[in-house]
């Protein structure tokens, strides 16, 4: 986590920050999470500021920043239950499996229906190892993934426990497909997508991500940049 030194009068608002908030933000698409990290911190002005769990820059939803003594909480925030809502594409893949990728394949989607999607979600339910894409920010040897992937270097990765404990399909207009996904701490929703597609047998990727819950932080009570904004300043 970096800190910034800042220099300004003691304030309410700032002891309250200082003191430690665990903040639920609506993280927007094309933003990084550290993106929003540095614009909390530049707001409030506090010099701890941390996030519980990435979001990839695509993605939207529950990002949960936390300021001043609240950042000892990061690592017990990210061990909660997530839930996410994904859109797959069927029928291609990519090399990162998601949309931000070079497409890799095509393939004929064929007359799927909901039911032998829902079953074969239903295979990925319970505790699994999963492999982590080579598009991810975990390090090997002090390097990320992501970075040597962009070389067009691939290198092992050892398989992780994971738990999905439910998968329901929400809507299904082929080759589009919409689940809601109930996981742990860990688990990659696009390399899923992709493990779902190759089971399918038409290969997928992710098209659209929302984080819609951790643990009891709901994205229906998450703030927007913009509506944080407003409200320290009312503060």
């Amino acid at each position: 986590m970096q800190t910034v030194a800042f220099s300004q009068p003691f304030t309410k608002a700032h002891a309250e920050f200082e003191n430690g908030k665990v903040l639920n933000i609506n993280k927007p698409e094309g933003w990084t999470s550290f993106d929003v990290v540095k614009k909390i911190r530049s707001t409030i002005r506090v010099k701890k500021v941390g996030h519980a769990g990435t979001l990839d820059p695509f993605a939207t939803g529950v990002l949960l920043v936390c300021t001043g003594r609240a950042t000892k909480q990061v690592e017990d925030l990210m061990q909660l239950e997530k839930e996410y809502v994904a859109e797959l594409e069927l029928g291609k893949t990519t090399d990162s499996f998601d949309r931000t990728g070079k497409i890799l394949s095509e393939t004929e989607v064929g007359q799927l229906t909901e039911t032998e999607i829902q079953d074969v979600g239903a295979q990925f339910e319970g505790e699994t190892l999963q492999t982590p894409p080579m598009y991810s920010a975990l390090k090997i040897n002090g390097q990320r993934l992501y970075e040597l992937a962009r070389k067009g270097i691939t290198v092992e990765r050892r398989p992780r426990k994971i738990n999905i404990y439910r998968l329901d399909v929400l809507n299904m207009e082929i080759p589009s497909v919409t689940v809601r996904v109930v996981c742990s701490r860990g688990t990659y929703v696009r390399a899923l997508a992709h493990d779902i597609g190759e089971r399918l047998g038409c290969g997928a990727y992710l098209k659209a991500l929302v984080r819609s819950r951790i643990g009891s932080y709901r994205l229906a009570d998450a703030m927007t940049i913009e509506e944080f904004t407003t409200y320290y300043r009312q503060l």
